[in-house]
């Protein structure tokens, strides 16, 4: 029997439908582009058995919750605790019970795209879900704590159906009406949670991307009006923006040097 080209096998590999008893045989081809195309093709399956396993894992408080009969479970995560500037985010999430999206964890273990394209994703498939932004304003007037709270009842209350419990990850909510559950790194244990994370901080990425353009000297885009270094140095050089958190230390420093200079931005 005549045998396939490279290019042949590389079409074939690529359209994944290769059987047991093919790969067998291609086993004996000695040629070197065959093997490489084998060996690639195993490491893509071993990680996708990976996925399968830690999604499985991760839908362990989710099935938990329908043995005990809620129907509807909703995740909840937030972005933006830490900044300098911008809002915190807060999302809720109801999936469906046979949601599956392999990859899905953490949003800060994600890379922008696979974030931009789970939250499409999410925002498609999901039963319903809320989103709620507080403002650097009522941050300084409530402190973060509670300002991540609040947006977290207000996502909730967006939910339609109302969830009939509740997962949380790292914190508590002693207002809700249902069970609730708060788990420990819950953004890399829960699907419901990682679903939550990934609406909450694609929502606030996007926010701290426009206001990048209306302050292009903060480049918040690269930082997203986190503490680091770069942002500090240039708050520093140009003093806080109406949308930096004048509660944090960091700003209140850099307002402290702008007295009675020109370096505080305005709107």
């Amino acid at each position: 029997m005549k045998k396939r080209s490279i290019a042949e096998l590389r079409q074939l590999f690529a359209s994944e439908k290769i059987t047991e008893h093919l790969l067998e045989s291609l086993r004996k081809d000695e040629r070197k582009g065959v093997q490489q195309l084998i060996r690639g093709y195993l490491r893509k399956q071993q990680k996708l058995q990976e996925a399968e396993k830690m999604f499985v894992a991760m839908s362990h408080y989710e099935h938990e919750g329908y043995l005990q009969q809620y129907k509807w479970i909703a995740g909840v995560d937030e972005a933006g605790r830490g900044p300098l500037a911008g809002p915190v985010v807060a999302a809720a999430v109801i999936l469906p019970r046979d949601f599956k999206l392999l990859g899905l964890t953490d949003s800060k273990k994600l890379t922008r795209q696979e974030r931009l394209t789970f939250f499409e994703i999410i925002k498609q498939q999901a039963i319903s879900y809320g989103i709620s932004m507080i403002s650097n304003k009522e941050i300084d007037e409530i402190n973060i704590f509670q300002a991540t709270k609040q947006a977290m009842y207000n996502a909730i209350n967006q939910l339609n159906p109302r969830p009939n419990y509740v997962l949380l990850d790292a914190i508590r909510l002693e207002k809700l009406p249902y069970p609730t559950r708060s788990i420990i790194k819950g953004d890399q244990k829960s699907i419901s949670i990682a679903a939550a994370s990934i609406l909450a901080k694609v929502t606030r990425d996007k926010w701290m991307e426009k206001l990048d353009k209306d302050y292009p000297q903060y480049a918040f885009s690269s930082h997203m009006g986190y503490g680091t270094k770069q942002h500090i140095k240039l708050l520093n050089e140009h003093g806080a923006t109406p949308y930096h958190r004048k509660s944090y230390a960091p700003v209140q420093a850099a307002i402290r040097r702008s007295i009675g200079g020109d370096t505080c931005a305005n709107t």
